[in-house]
């Protein structure tokens, strides 16, 4: 049996997991000894109340020592007296209490008496229910910020893919598409975009996210790259103007399953040889003539390569240094693996609300990752892309 709750020991188990989870120990704890204050004070911070029995002092820093590592503690001081967290005190093991919540506030949502239960395990008084409210808000509202943050300047190179999720809904199991959007900007930047959950993947759903993200701002996108989505491939022509590439990876998969086991890795070649031509025209004509040397002994493959030129090799009418990275949805498999690692320890999700909780802290993770690292694409074929498509325009106009 599927368990519903997820085991956070897996989920945090590699480094970039570790890092989520100190951010999220050290904002749930720091919040929670916040909220311990206040209790103590009778009034929030900044609070005038006739009820007030002290006042805050500023903080001290203290390390923590967790199994995801030291976090780093902003400690309130008070003016009258000393205020310590009893969690931190030796022998006091509070953190099993503490990822329990993290853990709920991740997957379900935090509630009252779960809380509760880990504020008595460390040691300290009761909270209250507008507290608990506002703490899921805080920890929901990281994430939303990310999914919902303006997106500026042209973004020339996106790639879309889906993967799927268990979920309750109206009292049954139901899969759930979980779409994800990344792109490279001008400057050679891969950022996360976005995501959606939806029912599936029919071309409402794809219209209705890439419209979300054009409210945003997303612009400038000359080639949309993701698997054999009809309804996608519409949307993107409909919202974005954009050309789309079918991914050469997936297209290939299906184009072997019509050959032979034996004759496979000849057909494979075969196709290769359009894939290492110089240019778009030179590729298609290569494309025909493979189609043609195939079609009698797999009249089926060569069907489907008939079908799937213009899309296979849109790629290849790109910047050349570009090419190796727009022919397929290969950027965003790794991303997708690990989102899928993290949501099958969880099972099945009490709700929507909980797959873009689990999954945009993960984006969100890996979106701060990439920018540490050096430059995704060569920033003079992307402004000569974005150059020829302004002088195109211009000239349209003129």
């Amino acid at each position: 049996m599927t368990k519903p709750t997820i085991a956070l020991a897996d989920l945090v188990e590699k480094g970039a997991d570790a890092d989520l989870l100190k951010q999220m120990i050290q904002h749930v704890v720091e919040r929670v000894m916040e909220f311990d204050v206040e209790n103590l004070c009778n009034a929030a911070y900044g609070e005038r109340t006739p009820e007030r029995a002290n006042s805050r002092n500023g903080y001290r820093e203290r390390l923590w020592a967790t199994r995801a590592g030291a976090v780093n503690l902003k400690i309130p001081k008070l003016r009258s007296g000393s205020y310590f967290p009893p969690f931190l005190e030796p022998r006091r093991t509070a953190e099993k209490a503490l990822a329990a919540v993290i853990q709920e506030a991740y997957v379900q949502g935090v509630s009252t008496r779960s809380v509760d239960e880990l504020v008595k395990a460390m040691g300290m008084s009761g909270i209250s229910k507008s507290q608990v409210s506002r703490l899921c808000s805080e920890i929901d509202e990281r994430v939303h910020a990310f999914l919902d943050r303006p997106l500026e300047g042209d973004w020339p190179y996106l790639w879309i893919d889906a993967t799927y999720v268990k979920c309750r809904e109206a009292g049954r199991i139901v899969s759930k598409a979980v779409i994800i959007a990344v792109a490279v900007n001008t400057e050679g930047v891969r950022e996360v975009l976005g995501m959606a959950v939806g029912p599936s993947e029919a071309e409402p759903f794809w219209t209705d996210f890439l419209r979300s993200l054009t409210r945003r701002g997303l612009r400038g996108v000359k080639l949309v790259i993701s698997d054999a989505h009809e309804g996608l491939k519409a949307a993107a022509a409909k919202v974005l103007g954009s050309t789309w590439q079918r991914c050469r990876v997936h297209f290939l998969r299906n184009a072997l399953a019509h050959a032979g086991k034996g004759q496979r890795q000849m057909v494979l070649a075969a196709i290769n040889t359009a894939f290492a031509q110089e240019t778009f025209e030179t590729a298609s004509a290569q494309w025909r003539v493979v189609a043609d040397q195939l079609r009698a002994k797999f009249p089926k493959l060569a069907e489907l390569m008939d079908t799937a030129e213009a899309d296979v090799l849109a790629f290849m009418g790109f910047p050349k240094p570009h090419r190796a990275q727009i022919h397929s949805t290969n950027p965003l498999e790794r991303l997708n693996a690990e989102i899928k690692r993290r949501t099958d320890v969880v099972g099945i999700f009490p709700n929507e609300a909980a797959v873009v909780r689990l999954v945009g802290a993960l984006l969100l993770e890996q979106n701060d990752e990439w920018q540490l690292q050096r430059r995704y694409m060569s920033l003079e074929p992307l402004r000569a892309l974005v150059d020829n498509q302004t002088a195109r325009l211009a000239a349209v106009v003129n």
